[in-house]
This record gives C-alpha cells, structure tokens and sequence, in this order.
C-alpha cells in the first residue's frame, strides 16, 4: 500500500471516530438526568462497577485526566451527593472515593436513560458488523494507550 493510499486511509478512520464521539457525546449529555455531565457518568459507573474505594490519582490514571481535572470532576460529585470523600486514616494527604447510594441512584438513572439510544444504534448497524469491528477498536485504544 502507498505511503498516500495509508495516509488517506489514516484521515478517513480517525475523521470518522472524532465525529462519531463528537456525536455520540452530545447525543447521551441531552438525555442524561439534570445536572449530569458525561464525565460525572463515567466516574460513576466506574465507581459502581469497581465495587470498591478509589483514590483520586487511581480516578485520573483510569481515566488518563489530571489529577486537578480529577478532582474538579469529583468536587462536584461530593457536592451533587453522588460521592463520598473520606482521608485515608494512615496518610492525611490522601484521600479515598465511594459511590454514594444517591450517585447509584442517579448512575442507575444515567444509564436507563442512555442504554436505548446505544442499543438502538447497535441494532441499526447490525450486532454482527459491531462484533467484527469491536477488536479493531479495541486495538487502536491500545495504541494509545500511555500504559503500553
């Protein structure tokens, strides 16, 4: 394959997934409950999926934020009540993070809200054509992944 042929195939792929998540991001923030954003979601479906106390940096490296950007995103989950933030008893400078039964409630919420557009789209396209493309994505956020 040319060295043009791979370039205009390169611009076409990372085009198309820019503007698919552009599309998708505003498409889920207009349905998510009042007061949600995408980022306070995620932070809570992870929380809720991890079953477990998370420390902030453990927060920003799963999500590959900054710690400051991090921490912003969860001032504003303690304060919605979605959170809790307690000191670690052993070293004051840090801190630990739970799922608060308010923030499942409003994750659980999140997601009723969100699932039949992304079910939606998924049959559209075909479950087939997502199975066969899901490895290839997988692969490109593998890539890029600072971790490998």
């Amino acid at each position: 394959m040319s060295d043009h042929t791979t370039d205009s195939l390169s611009v076409a792929l990372f085009s198309e997934m820019f503007m698919a998540d552009q599309l998708a991001r505003n498409r889920l923030s207009k349905v998510l409950p009042k007061g949600m954003e995408l980022s306070h979601f995620s932070v809570l479906n992870h929380l809720a999926r991890a079953g477990e106390e998370k420390s902030p940096a453990q927060l920003a490296k799963a999500f590959h934020l900054t710690r400051g950007a991090m921490t912003n995103t969860l001032n504003k989950l303690e304060w919605a009540g979605h959170v809790h933030i307690r000191p670690d008893w052993d070293d004051a400078r840090r801190k630990f993070v739970t799922i608060s039964p308010a923030g499942r409630a409003a994750r659980d919420a999140a997601l009723q809200a969100i699932t039949p557009i992304i079910a939606d789209v998924v049959s559209s396209i075909g479950v087939d054509k997502v199975r066969a493309v899901l490895p290839v994505l997988r692969e490109v956020r593998e890539r890029f992944d600072e971790d490998h």
